[in-house]
């Protein structure tokens, strides 16, 4: 009854002009190796008890600043715990035929400003994910065709994690169009390579899933399941409820996806219940904007904190 939502806006997703310049195995905006990121100073313990709330972002519309901009009324918690920056591409030089990181011109201002971006969010305790999606390339994670490749592009991830201070990256197998540009179909063995290779460069940051695409059913090969090597999987489908099917505790899991502004309030109460009583550990938003959207937020806030959402522009 439900589809996927396909409307996620990417600009400058096709431009090709920066292709013959790249290098293999360096992202598109980065080149050289940059120093780390300094890490933020930790935010104190919070108190909130309850499921982990993540929200995505379009910073082609919007700013990731909004994600902390509501607490709980109840203690002044912050409602979300992560926040999804999206996105970057996964994309494809034909001249070195090589998968490559690409920023579009939004993420890449985001990152370039993380100090006023990204640090004020991870000074809250807020965490902060890159979300990582296909570009109609023929690139994607599931069909790298050695592990060199995909340890390569795996590099190229943990790189802009340690660059721009990030906590974690998230993969979205969606827009690959796998065999454009002569590439190839998925394969059994890419995508356990490349989480595989992604986990030992960034042991203590986040890896998530969205539960999609070809990437999403191949997570075994040769003996090695990377299922535990994630820390979350959520349902990509919006307005509905659906168990992602990967072996990870309750605990890492959101069966429950909802786009804020448009799943009906009612809508989102419902799932927000259902997933404190079934016992998950995670509650994926999509889609938060500018508006003050504090009467949709809180119609989850009160089922999974018990507690309404205040809105602080």
């Amino acid at each position: 009854m439900f589809s996927p939502v396909r409307n996620r806006v990417r600009t400058a997703a096709l431009a090709l002009s920066a292709v013959a310049a790249l290098a293999f195995g360096t992202t598109s905006t980065t080149g050289a190796a940059a120093a780390p990121a300094p890490t933020p100073a930790p935010a104190p313990a919070l108190a909130k008890q309850g499921p982990t709330s993540v929200a995505y972002v379009e910073v082609n519309n919007n700013s990731m600043l909004n994600v902390g901009k509501y607490t709980l009324a109840g203690g002044g918690d912050n409602v979300f715990d992560v926040a999804v920056i999206f996105a970057a591409n996964i994309n494809y030089d034909t001249g070195t035929k090589a998968a490559y990181l690409h920023f579009n011109e939004n993420v890449q201002r985001v990152l370039d400003n993380a100090a006023t971006e990204i640090r004020p969010l991870q000074q809250k305790g807020i965490k902060v994910v890159l979300s990582v999606l296909g570009n109609h390339q023929g690139a994607g994670f599931a069909n790298f065709p050695t592990q060199q490749a995909a340890s390569a592009f795996a590099k190229q991830l943990s790189d802009t994690v340690a660059e721009y201070g990030l906590d974690g990256i998230d993969f979205d197998d969606e827009y690959a169009q796998y065999g454009t540009n002569g590439t190839g179909q998925p394969n059994a063995s890419s995508f356990v390579h490349l989480v595989t290779a992604l986990r030992a460069n960034m042991p203590g940051k986040i890896i998530s899933l969205y539960n999609i695409g070809p990437a999403a059913t191949r997570l075994s090969y040769g003996g090695v399941d990377i299922s535990s090597k994630f820390d979350y999987a959520w349902n990509p489908y919006y307005g509905s409820w659906q168990v992602p099917g990967i072996a990870l505790p309750k605990s890492k899991l959101s069966p429950a996806a909802v786009e804020i502004g448009r799943t009906a309030q009612t809508t989102a109460a419902d799932l927000a219940r259902r997933t404190v009583s079934e016992g998950y550990g995670v509650f994926l938003t999509y889609n938060l904007d500018g508006a003050n959207r504090s009467a949709d937020v809180s119609a989850f806030t009160r089922q999974l904190y018990g507690s309404d959402a205040v809105y602080t522009p």
